[in-house]
């Protein structure tokens, strides 16, 4: 197994509670990993990415053209971080459309599904997470592995994240 995702958006947007999650599946399949954070002006909203590799790495950051995923919870970010996104990667991000590059896209405006109570905008980054198990057919955990590593991160918030993370797994379904 070798895998490679960066995460990308804005702080307070769970960017860094991704690579957990992440990092917590890997764990448990016992497979290697690495990761790293760059958290930038986070706290006042500035730019947040995350790279996790997954496999036999030596190094946690991820060299342009090798990601095999980038998971874009805001549009801006995503198009920041496409440098690192391999030829034939896979890109889905949280925008209403996304220009057409050499990748397999999935775009979806979670922003405005939340603001029609589709789902708290406090879980998009588990939405979107959750739109990349539908759609990803190479990503490396399983819903149920996901779901386990949420428990174990926070049980307290937990069955609101089971929820938000189905409810993207179903909405997937048509797009």
């Amino acid at each position: 197994m070798r895998y490679q995702i960066v995460i990308a958006g804005f702080g307070g947007q769970g960017v860094v509670f991704l690579v957990k999650v992440l990092s917590i599946c890997a764990s448990k399949r016992g497979y290697k990993f690495l990761g790293t954070e760059n958290h930038g002006m986070s706290q006042r909203g500035g730019s947040v990415s995350s790279h996790i590799k997954i496999g036999d790495f030596h190094n946690p950051l991820i060299d342009f053209s090798q990601a095999d995923l980038l998971i874009g919870l805001d549009k801006d970010e995503a198009l920041l971080n496409l440098p690192y996104l391999k030829k034939d990667g896979k890109v889905v991000v949280n925008a209403e459309s996304f220009p057409k590059i050499d990748a397999e896209v999935f775009a979806v405006d979670a922003n405005a599904l939340a603001e029609k109570g589709i789902f708290d905008a406090k879980g998009l980054n588990v939405f979107m997470l959750g739109i990349t198990l539908a759609k990803i057919k190479d990503f490396p955990f399983s819903t149920q592995e996901v779901k386990e590593a949420i428990k174990e991160i926070n049980p307290k918030f937990a069955a609101k994240n089971f929820e938000i993370l189905d409810k993207a797994i179903e909405y997937a379904k048509n797009i």
